[in-house]
């Protein structure tokens, strides 16, 4: 694949219409978090009739996982793909999350935590009867899901850093411990939760658990949204759980691994989608660049016939060229079938995070004082952007995991 098509740029082109529409002007009450995402997320499923597809797709893929045996966990290696926006279609599952990232990317941090890993781990570790319970809800954003596997003192080592525990009471497991940074956290209705078996052995080598909370369960606490540098339209807060009673109907089968390796699943999917982000971000402070340098007029010219503007502009469109070539990679894996591996999600990341970072930084400089006003946007992707460089992984821990890859070989 080295270009559109026809049929997904008609595609692009609605979706860019109805963002246009729906999203731009709730820019403001988004980034003040006046306005939580999610109604607008739902707005956009009914209007291109993604909840019917999502909906269609959950009752066919259960059918061919279980055969009609409920209670048989899906094969480990099931995609959640089809859940999400397009319902397999690779090119209809990214292109809204490339629009939308030229907007507000914290729409789809929302809405991919949500769907991809909340609702995908379900979809890839639960029984028939788990997934009826919460999967199907979250696939069609009747609810909102969140990812809780981050805590204070943990960071990038989220498992061995990992202090949260469910110790076993009779048929019933008991929970404790704090998750922050947990996106959607302050409004989920669906949590998946990790935490490790408190069964007296070495901290760190305990056997990692993962359950599916409700919002109101006793003793579980979801703080309100944390106060960001940027993605403001994404809310992010804390979990706080004691002695949370969970039963073994809300456990999901450990599979191959166990949690932490349903965890690394989820951080391969999560890395590859952020360079359909970046390119969001990367696309649109080409074209507010692009368009100021034509109007903008210094000593009696354009900025844009001065070489230093060019070689920025010449720089952006290198970097969305990149980019846009490592999300056509992951369209073409996606349609022969292949999931990246984790060291190729997190090249993908590294390198992706970096240039919508960089090339948003440089609009802001291209923009000179207007740029770093709030009302000429690229401010805000410029603060959007950074976020792709810290969370699903550092850029520091994305080397490690090439790192290793490169050496074990």
């Amino acid at each position: 694949m080295i270009e559109w098509s026809e049929e997904d740029l008609m595609i692009r082109d609605a979706v860019r219409g109805w963002i246009d529409t729906e999203v731009r002007p709730n820019l403001d009450a988004l980034e003040s978090g006046d306005l939580p995402p999610y109604d607008l997320i739902r707005r956009l499923y009914k209007t291109f009739g993604m909840d019917e597809m999502a909906r269609s797709s959950f009752h066919a893929r259960l059918a061919r996982a279980h055969g009609g045996t409920p209670g048989e966990a899906a094969p480990d290696g099931e995609s959640a793909d089809g859940g999400r926006p397009g319902g397999g279609n690779a090119a209809m599952t990214l292109l809204p999350v490339i629009e939308m990232c030229r907007v507000a990317p914290g729409l789809v941090s929302a809405m991919g935590v949500s769907l991809g890993l909340a609702a995908g781990t379900i979809m890839k570790r639960g029984t028939a009867a788990q997934k009826r319970r919460w999967a199907l809800d979250l696939l069609t954003l009747d609810k909102v899901g969140a990812w809780a596997i981050t805590e204070p003192n943990s960071g990038s080592d989220a498992f061995g850093g990992m202090q949260a525990t469910a110790r076993k009471a009779g048929e019933e497991y008991v929970l404790n411990g704090g998750k922050t940074f947990i996106t959607n956290g302050p409004y989920a209705d669906t949590i998946v939760f990790y935490c490790k078996l408190d069964d007296g052995g070495d901290p760190r080598e305990r056997e990692i658990l993962t359950f599916v909370l409700d919002r109101g369960m006793p003793g579980l606490e979801q703080t309100k949204p944390f106060r960001k540098m940027g993605l403001h339209s994404s809310p992010t807060g804390e979990l706080y759980l004691t002695d949370v009673r969970a039963g073994a109907d809300r456990l999901l089968a450990a599979g191959a691994g166990g949690g932490k390796e349903s965890a690394r699943q989820n951080f391969v999917t999560e890395r590859a989608g952020v360079a359909a982000m970046a390119l969001g971000v990367i696309e649109e402070c080409l074209k507010l660049s692009v368009e100021y340098a034509k109007t903008r007029e210094l000593w009696g010219q354009r900025i844009g016939d001065f070489q230093l503007i060019q070689l920025k502009l010449a720089k952006m469109e290198v970097a969305r060229l990149n980019v846009q070539n490592l999300v056509f990679r992951h369209i073409e894996m996606q349609r022969a079938g292949r999931a990246p591996t984790l060291a190729e999600a997190s090249a993908m990341k590294l390198y992706s995070a970096q240039a919508a970072s960089e090339v948003a930084q440089e609009a802001v400089q291209l923009f000179g004082g207007n740029g770093y006003m709030s009302e000429y946007r690229v401010e805000q992707l410029a603060r959007d952007a950074k976020s792709f460089q810290i969370y699903a992984g550092t850029d520091e821990i994305q080397v490690t995991h090439i790192a290793r890859d490169l050496l074990s070989r």
